[in-house]
């Protein structure tokens, strides 16, 4: 009979863990003790960790630490799990010690065993690599696992959000540019105001996102600077001299991002302000995807009892008793990843506050919640770009009706008979529900031809290219 469990051991003595199981004693005892939530470390943070168990061996091995047999099978077994094919050998919650410390030993202890499952060692024999002595040689949890968190955050904002954050500002540059001679009644405090064209509204759109993707990419110049070889509270005790610079370039070399040492490893290791800040950015790109998405919703709104000036892509059923009828569903959709966004940089926030000494105590919240953050933003930004922006129409039909009963042009009378009689053509056009040049003539204020002259609402769009 197949034995279902193996013996495996660490400093606190024996634990029964799963026969197939690669990871080890540490691992089994932290899924024991930490059964809180379905939340699992993220998969793209385990590659990060992988990714320094591989450079580690290199450095160690070049700084004379560690034997060239050890070094090969660490950076076999490290990229074998970066290409994924030991996926369901991290299985921590994200609710564990603050450190990261039973993750780190996680993947310690799971590249211990495929390295002994490949030269044909039982597995929990720790031969021919010890999890400690050997995968972890020259590390602590303290500088590994920061630093794994900032190696995955810049990698999937490089290669994941930027990119996407891309194409949406170039959809929305597409629309402003095709709707620039569309003109329409711009409106403040929810109520009309004098004209702009459609194209100028969606400028402003990718102007901000624009901006924001600047603030994500600036924030990533913290993330670059590392506290690897920092060890336990950042004098690099029981690391080889030069072994933080060396690492640093091998994992720039890695993942072909600027990485460098941090010069003072003990305040990157004590906070993650430079996370923080990263975070906060996510944040301020969620604040204005929210504003736009928002925007679209109120203009949308109709199709026949509403603004209605932009007409939405029929993508599915919007009622499940009302037929016909077609929702704002994307704009919804972005909107709560956006407010996610925003409660999970609220957490971020109080756990980069919340650091004692040389130690902040809240990582994997900290890893997990960029992490999350990142995929979701760039989820949305897809989803939206494809299913909402790329599909939207202009209804030029309700624009232009809404723009020439619009008493807000008024305003270019102002500057030929001043703003009291101009306020009042507007209230006698509003009271006697007719045209503000019939207004204006019925008081005596301006002539037909003066006001045809003067209210024009491509002109007051532009109102420099007279």
């Amino acid at each position: 009979m197949t034995k279902l469990s193996r013996t495996e051991h660490d400093n606190l003595g024996e634990i029964k863990v799963p026969n197939d199981a690669l990871w080890g004693a540490q691992t089994q005892r932290c899924l024991l003790n930490f059964a809180i939530g379905s939340d699992q470390i993220p998969l793209k943070l385990i590659y990060a960790l992988a990714k320094i168990k591989q450079a580690s061996s290199t450095v160690n091995c070049k700084l004379g630490v560690l034997d060239e047999k050890k070094r090969d099978l660490i950076i076999q077994a490290s990229c074998e799990i970066i290409d994924g094919m030991h996926d369901t050998q991290f299985p921590l919650p994200v609710w564990q010690t603050g450190s990261g410390t039973q993750t780190n030993m996680n993947i310690n202890e799971v590249i211990s065993n495929i390295a002994s499952k490949a030269t044909g060692n039982p597995l929990g024999s720790h031969i021919p690599l010890h999890p400690n002595d050997d995968v972890n040689c020259s590390q602590s949890t303290n500088d590994v696992f920061p630093a794994a968190i900032q190696i995955a955050t810049a990698q999937e904002i490089q290669t994941s959000l930027i990119p996407e954050l891309d194409l949406f500002i170039q959809a929305l540059q597409k629309k402003s540019i095709c709707w620039s001679e569309i003109i329409k009644i711009g409106r403040t405090h929810l109520q009309d105001a004098v004209p702009l064209s459609l194209g100028q509204e969606v400028s402003a759109w990718h102007d901000q996102l624009n901006v924001a993707r600047k603030r994500i990419e600036a924030s990533l110049s913290e993330l670059y600077l590392l506290p690897l070889g920092g060890t336990a509270i950042g004098t690099g005790l029981n690391a080889p001299k030069s072994f933080d610079a060396e690492i640093a370039a091998e994992i720039s070399l890695l993942t072909n991002l600027p990485f460098s040492t941090a010069p003072n490893k003990f305040a990157i290791m004590a906070s993650h302000d430079g996370l923080v800040h990263a975070m906060s950015q996510l944040k301020m790109l969620a604040v204005s995807l929210l504003k736009i998405v928002n925007d679209i919703r109120i203009l949308s709104c109709g199709p026949r009892a509403g603004l209605a000036e932009l007409k939405l892509p029929t993508n599915e059923p919007g009622s499940s008793i009302m037929p016909g009828k077609i929702n704002p569903t994307q704009c919804e959709a972005m909107s709560m990843v956006c407010m996610e966004v925003m409660g999970l940089e609220s957490a971020v926030t109080l756990a980069g506050s919340g650091g004692h000494l040389q130690m902040n105590a809240y990582k994997p919240l900290i890893g997990f919640n960029l992490l999350k953050s990142v995929e979701l933003l760039n989820d949305a930004c897809k989803s939206c770009r494809q299913f909402l922006i790329e599909g939207l129409e202009a209804n030029e039909t309700k624009i232009e009706q809404d723009l020439n009963q619009s008493l807000m042009l008024v305003t270019a009378l102002s500057p030929r008979i001043g703003y009291e009689k101009a306020s009042k053509i507007a209230q006698c056009a509003y009271d006697l529900g007719i045209s503000l040049r019939e207004a204006g003539i019925k008081l005596g204020y301006i002539s037909g031809d003066d006001f045809d002259s003067l209210v024009d609402a491509k002109s007051m769009a532009h109102p420099f290219n007279k």
